[in-house]
């Protein structure tokens, strides 16, 4: 079965040319003009991706964003400005979206990422599939339960943030270099985008650590990775 793609975009020839290739290339193509509209159609025809554009009147593409992860998981890819933004990347961190492309967007770019992203919520990440589990009184992280606590307080995390804790925490005390974090997170198509691995990690820190300015559990090893410290 064809997997559905809702296109969510205020402008009519942005939406016939992404419809154009998306059923071109194999998939069905579901369409919202506006915020409500999309989040109507993510209630009822449950698409397997979102194509969400920034700019629109009323709803922005940030709100309609937040409205969508209230109600599921599915991948949602923003369509912003400029990409790889970080302004555009945090904010996206906050809304709960997977992927940044900027308009207009090349026809081979567009369709290796939808791809990528769908092939990424298809194929949950080794880590995430194993019975790893952290705790120290403070912080405690239930993998197999996709379930972390500050406290006793349980955090939300949004599915990327919680794959990469999850890759960490798999590793624990060893160092995961960018290349690796990216290829595991991500996927092979976003080995090149090393500014998504830091600006994760400082938003995923500010979630876990007692004192951001002074990390305890994700630590830095200058120009390699990452890794998380299971020991005091």
């Amino acid at each position: 079965m064809a997997k559905k793609i809702l296109v969510v975009d205020d402008e009519p020839a942005q939406v016939r040319l992404f419809e154009q290739l998306l059923t071109g290339n194999g998939f069905f193509v579901l369409k919202a003009s506006g915020g409500r509209e999309a989040v109507r159609i993510v209630h009822e025809s449950k698409p397997d991706l979102i194509l969400l554009d920034v700019m629109m009147p009323e709803l922005d593409g940030w709100q309609t964003c937040g409205l969508i992860r209230d109600l599921c998981e599915i991948p949602i890819i923003m369509l912003t400005g400029k990409r790889n933004s970080e302004e555009d990347i945090v904010h996206g961190l906050e809304c709960g979206a997977d992927e940044y492309l900027a308009k207009p967007v090349g026809n081979r770019e567009l369709l290796a990422r939808v791809k990528a992203v769908l092939r990424r919520a298809e194929k949950p990440s080794k880590s995430e599939n194993k019975n790893t589990k952290f705790s120290d009184g403070y912080l405690a992280i239930d993998v197999m339960e996709r379930k972390v606590t500050i406290n006793g307080e349980k955090i939300k995390l949004t599915p990327r943030e919680f794959r990469l804790l999850a890759l960490l925490l798999e590793n624990a005390d060893r160092i995961v270099s960018h290349q690796q974090v990216l290829e595991n997170v991500w996927g092979w198509e976003y080995i090149d985008d090393v500014d998504y691995v830091r600006i994760y990690i400082s938003h995923l820190r500010q979630k876990i650590e007692p004192d951001t300015s002074d990390p305890k559990y994700i630590l830095t090893e200058p120009g390699v990775g990452y890794y998380f410290r299971s020991k005091s």
